[in-house]
């Protein structure tokens, strides 16, 4: 009775209170009334199934208010609402989405992400004024023929989907400005992409095209284009005839050769590192006046062309991870260029603890010897811990004056034991044995414990760590990427000086735990592998940790508390399947992502 009596008196809250199981209880009256006023309706992460009726009738239905006897201030009265403009849905548990929506003629804004969906209504043609769909992260196989009827269209959000095709007639949605095509299973594109002469942003990165249509280039307007983790072979050579490209994205494809680029004058970024590019010569570069950022990390890249003195306006250089062996003295003289990555090269002029140093020191290191390299260019580059030479003789020079065992690219299933017998009572501080075809360790290499600091054993076939690598107590460089190790021993917690571990390309399901009791670590490098989750607190306590790399691993999620490791400067997780983070956050760069992640942290 007093609640009857509340609402015959006008009870602000009544409106808001459904009987319990009435349909569509998850959605207030009070929101339906406001969402008249308002011409915008929130129904995002509800667990609706289903969206109500009274939600698709909300311009057509006389709502309740009106039947009852209210006095209604000028504020209230119902028979001014507005059409409804913007509805989101988005984090529901939506299968499917009523044909009901072509009663909403007036959205501008729809927002369905994160549901179950399955399909699309045919009706949602109807929405002559849409401009922005958003329907990521549902569970999409078709797009309907009627949705390219939305010719007002200037966002289409469609990643995380299971789309294998698309339809035809894409070039109709000629006003579409942003497209997002990304993580389905795409194998080819519309060549009616062409007609997109609007698109600015288009994304297609992990998908399985074979190859870009020529046509692509017609899209005057574009300024970021996304290829990453595709099975690109090739690029078009069209492609380099698009004036308004900004950002070109080409990652983890199968590039063997960069294409050139006449006309991108504005090309600000560009990504192509995880290819298999070979050559990098002056053609690819000298049109690329305004390029700031030059990605080649991870390709087969064996030298660096003295003509990269044209990007004057180069900023960041990722030259990781390639087969360079000398770099051109004249690079230092870029006078943009903050960031410079050499790591993992087998750089002949230049050691590893001044790569350490920074990109500023080893800048001026490179100035410093471009005269040299004028008196005297014919002397021979010394060599380091990371030369590849192709000899199969023991160089005694390399023993005795550079302190490095090397017996590399021999496709070896054990190292000579003569190798060993070389070093007699020399301090070898470097060991490389690095692309070969070893099963094990070599027992041996324990003779070396009381002076080893750096092994690579990495590109061969181990699937354990041996205990006598575990007795090398000074060693603080450790390669062993591209593997088949599993797991690491317990014994490794000895390794007190490990500074730098590799473990990259590798078969590790799990962090190995041992490396949280390695307090020396400051840098990680675990991408390529399975793993599927990470302890944080134990992370917490690694102090001189400043670079975790988990990139394209199974983490379905990541731990706010992550964002406590403050000591991280570089933490990279790109190509994992967890959603949050999203892609935006983690492009914002590391600083952004832990700030996010402590944000989430429960309080």
């Amino acid at each position: 009775m007093a609640a009857a009596r509340r609402a015959r008196a006008g009870d602000p809250r009544a409106g808001f209170r459904r009987p319990e199981g009435e349909p569509g209880s998850a959605v207030p009256q009070g929101l339906i009334r406001a969402a008249r006023k308002s011409g915008q309706l929130n129904l995002s992460g509800r667990s609706l199934s289903e969206v109500p009726q009274r939600v698709w009738r909300i311009n057509l239905d006389t709502p309740e208010e009106a039947h009852q006897n209210l006095s209604f201030g000028a504020a209230d009265r119902w028979w001014e609402q507005v059409d409804l403009t913007k509805l989101i849905l988005a984090s529901n548990k939506l299968q499917c989405l009523s044909e009901d929506v072509k009663l909403l003629p007036s959205l501008t804004v729809l927002d369905v992400h994160d549901n179950q969906l399955t399909s699309l209504p045919s009706a949602l043609g109807h929405l002559e004024n849409l401009q922005k769909l958003d329907v990521s992260h549902n569970k999409l196989k078709t797009i309907p023929e009627e949705l390219m009827q939305l010719t007002h269209l200037k966002s289409l959000l469609l990643h995380h989907n299971e789309l294998s095709h698309l339809p035809d007639g894409f070039g109709q949605l000629v006003n579409l400005e942003e497209l997002d095509l990304s993580n389905n299973h795409l194998t080819d594109i519309p060549r009616s992409f062409a007609l997109l002469i609007n698109l600015v942003r288009l994304s297609v990165a992990y998908n399985q095209l074979r190859n870009l249509p020529a046509d692509i280039s017609a899209m005057k307007s574009l300024r970021q284009l996304d290829c990453t983790k595709n099975c690109l072979e090739t690029v078009p050579s069209e492609l380099a005839s698009m004036a308004s490209l900004e950002q070109l994205y080409l990652r983890k494809n199968k590039l063997c050769y960069l294409p050139e680029f006449p006309s991108c004058k504005l090309l600000k970024e560009l990504h192509a590192g995880e290819n298999q590019i070979e050559i990098l010569n002056a053609e690819n570069l000298k049109h690329l006046n305004s390029l700031s950022v030059l990605e080649l990390r991870d390709n087969k890249i064996k030298s660096v062309p003295d003509e990269i003195t044209v990007l004057q306006k180069l900023e960041r250089l990722d030259l990781a991870n390639n087969d360079i062996s000398r770099l051109p003295y004249t690079l230092g003289n870029l006078p943009q260029l903050k960031f410079l990555a050499l790591e993992g090269n087998p750089l002949r002029a230049i050691r590893r603890d001044l790569l350490q140093k920074g990109t500023q020191e080893l800048l001026k290191y490179l100035r410093s010897k471009i005269q040299d390299d004028v008196t005297s260019p014919n002397e021979e580059p010394a060599v380091t811990a990371m030369t590849l030479p192709s000899e199969s003789r023991i160089n005694m020079h390399a023993i005795t004056s550079l302190k490095l065992l090397e017996y590399s690219e021999k496709q070896a299933a054990v190292i000579p034991d003569e190798m060993f017998d070389a070093v007699r009572s020399n301090p070898v501080t470097a060991v490389n044995f690095s692309k070969n075809q070893l099963n094990e360790i070599p027992a041996r290499i324990v003779e070396l414990k009381d002076w080893v600091c750096d092994v690579n054993l990495g590109f061969n076939k181990l699937s354990s760590i041996s205990l006598e690598l575990c007795m090398l107590h000074k060693l603080t460089h450790l390669d062993i990427r591209n593997n088949f190790l599993t797991s690491l021993p317990e014994e490794m917690e000895t390794l007190t000086r490990l500074q730098i571990i590799n473990l990259s390309f590798n078969r590790f399901k799990v962090f190995p735990s041992v490396l949280y009791r390695v307090l020396a670590l400051e840098t990680i490098l675990l991408s390529n592998n399975q793993v599927g989750s990470i302890d944080p607190l134990q992370l917490q306590k690694m102090d001189k940790l400043g670079t975790l790399d988990l990139q394209n691993n199974d983490l379905l999620q990541v731990p706010p508390e992550l964002g406590n490791c403050e000591t991280l400067r570089t933490l990279l997780l790109e190509g994992n399947p967890f959603r949050i983070p999203r892609a935006a956050i983690l492009a914002k760069g590391t600083a952004a992502v832990l700030e996010y992640l402590r944000s989430r942290i429960p309080t």
